[in-house]
């Protein structure tokens, strides 16, 4: 029974490897194959009729489970869906990137609809106007450019600019301070006239500022390869060649420097604006970068304004209100404050949400021919503002946009009139040129 399996083992065996070939009949090997099984059959005994029932049996299940796998319709609607599915994500982690870019922005208006065309920045190194985008770029790139008419001025401005935490920076100019002390009060001990590129204090506190070795640089410091006791290998040293008594001098205004440093920030272009009289004096359209919000938020608060009316009729205690009023003013980080002058005309400019009153004050005045005369603003409301109090114009409910009026003080303008004196022109000329009607 065994050799009559192994016979039809043989047999399936063969059938498999030919199974899915493209094969011309060969004559000359096929009887060969049929000789040898018919001889085979001849050297034994033939089997019962159950052994062949059983064999048959074997021989059809042996053959399903030799029969080499295809792609069936089945194989291709799995491999389509995966295909589908893998696409779906696909498209579902870009929607979700698209989701989170707009969240972290305003709807964006139609320029020519804008009150002004966007925030902009003034460097004070060139003089250039800039976007909020590429303030520090620009800045970034004026600095280092400087290096060829003033090392000590550049590596100043990197050190204080360039570096945003501001502990770091005072640490940092602390000891590079006391590195200049010591050398001025030692000038001929070589010891305090180099430093250790490797020593710990100086890796943490001094060389990871962006600027630091660049100053120590311009102090006159060299590096170079020296010796130490109990090692191979040399390291690397800050060398500060012994230096005079003028040099000394110099060393300590360029530490005075130093320490009277300031970050160079770009100044806001309040770009002064003059309208004619219009009656959309009231009306801003505002650009993203006033507000401080999410588009989320922004849908919410304009859902939340139809309630504003309701909620004030509220009883509210003193403490809610203002606590409600901070939450609000936080939204927005300039405001475009318009002034409405005696003659009618307008003056518009932008502001910091949190610049104080006299810097509002000190851009009318300085838009004024006669801005020597006492004049005053009146908020929306009525409310007079007062030029001497140091209050941000978001505390005084001027964000993200307040239309104001503008008064001569009356009794100085008594006193004109009585000596016979006229109105003067109020904008100056440079404003005049470029008066606009208001869109």
């Amino acid at each position: 029974m065994k050799k009559f399996f192994d016979d039809i083992k043989r047999d399936i065996k063969f059938k498999s490897a030919g199974r899915g070939k493209k094969l011309t009949e060969d004559t000359s090997t096929r009887p060969e194959v049929l000789q040898s099984s018919s001889s085979a059959k001849h050297n034994r005994h033939a089997p019962s009729e159950g052994a062949q029932r059983a064999g048959a049996a074997a021989l059809a299940r042996i053959e399903q489970q030799s029969r080499p796998k295809v792609h069936t319709s089945q194989d291709a609607i799995r491999n389509q869906v995966k295909r589908e599915l893998e696409a779906e994500a696909a498209a579902k982690a870009e929607k979700d990137k698209a989701a989170t870019a707009e969240g972290s922005k305003v709807p964006v208006k139609d320029p020519a609809c804008l009150s002004v065309s966007g925030v902009y920045f003034t460097c004070p190194l060139t003089g250039a106007t800039l976007t909020k985008s590429e303030r520090e770029i620009h800045i970034k790139e004026a600095i280092l450019m400087l290096f060829e008419e003033d090392a000590v001025e550049a590596s100043v401005m990197m050190i204080h600019t360039f570096n945003k935490d501001r502990e770091k920076v005072k640490a940092a100019v602390d000891i590079i301070s006391k590195y200049v002390e010591n050398i001025c009060k030692y000038p001929t001990e070589e010891k305090y006239r180099k430093i250790k590129i490797s020593n710990k204090v100086f890796q943490e506190k001094v060389r990871s500022l962006e600027g630091s070795r660049e100053f120590l640089q311009a102090l006159g410091f060299t590096s170079i390869m020296l010796p130490v006791e109990g090692q191979e290998e040399e390291e690397e040293f800050l060398m500060l060649p012994e230096q005079s008594p003028d040099a000394l001098e110099l060393m300590k205004e360029r530490r005075d420097r130093l320490q009277r440093g300031e970050p160079v920030r770009a100044q806001l272009d309040r770009q002064p604006q003059a309208f004619i009289p219009s009656p959309n004096a009231q009306r801003f359209e505002l650009p993203p970068e006033f507000y401080n919000l999410t588009a989320e938020e922004l849908k919410r608060e304009i859902q939340q304004r139809s309630d504003l009316v309701e909620k004030n009729a509220m009883l509210r205690t003193k403490a809610m209100r203002e606590k409600e009023e901070q939450r609000e003013r936080r939204k927005y980080n300039y405001t475009l404050l318009r002034i409405r002058l005696p003659d009618g005309n307008l003056l518009q400019g932008t502001f910091y949400a949190w610049d104080r009153l006299p810097v509002l004050f000190e851009f009318v005045r300085e838009s004024l021919v006669d801005g020597w005369q006492p004049f005053e603003l009146i908020a929306p409301g009525g409310q007079k503002l007062q030029e001497a109090e140091e209050v941000a114009l978001a505390e005084r409910n001027l964000v993200p946009a307040a239309l104001l009026t503008f008064a001569w003080d009356a009794a100085v303008q008594a006193d004109i009139a009585a000596a016979g004196g006229k109105s003067p022109t109020l904008l100056k000329p440079e404003l005049l040129e470029t008066i606009r009607s208001l869109n």
